[in-house]
């Protein structure tokens, strides 16, 4: 199977490191606005606790966006590749049952960022969770409903 030239360019160089801090991010398919309704996005953070549940991953800080999310993560066990296609598929999944609908939820892949200093780790935080006041969908973080961090 021949993959598109930004799915490949996306796994060029990406290793994972258990420990490691990692700014991850995914987009719906064609930039759909799935997580509009607050309802649907839900589902996406589920999979964010479940996954933490599960010793995957620590969850610093997230946002889930009408089209996308951000997650902060430590990686406890697993390879971020596995960790990544395990929640949008389980959220996918679950998506399609609420929405009552089939097919493909997520654009292929994803893009994922590793951190080394603690500034990067809070600046990152800042910028998940003011995501929403940038967009233009807020004026203030906790008006908005699909987000939340560790440090608040």
């Amino acid at each position: 199977m021949t993959l598109p030239a930004d799915s490949r360019r996306l796994r060029i160089g990406r290793y994972s490191q258990t420990g490691q801090v990692y700014l991850v991010t995914s987009v719906t398919l064609n930039r759909q606005p799935l997580f509009r309704d607050w309802m649907t996005g839900r589902l996406v953070v589920n999979q964010f606790r479940i996954a933490q549940q599960d010793g995957r991953a620590n969850s610093l800080a997230w946002v889930v966006m009408p089209d996308h999310f951000h997650w902060l993560i430590e990686l406890e066990k697993d390879d971020l590749p596995s960790l990544v296609l395990a929640v949008k598929s389980r959220a996918a999944r679950d998506i399609n049952t609420h929405l009552g609908r089939s097919g493909q939820v997520w654009q292929r892949g994803f893009h994922d960022r590793a951190l080394r200093k603690e500034e990067d780790l809070l600046a990152a935080g800042r910028y998940i969770i003011t995501n929403p006041i940038r967009a233009g969908l807020v004026r203030r973080v906790h008006d908005y409903p699909l987000w939340d961090a560790k440090w608040i």
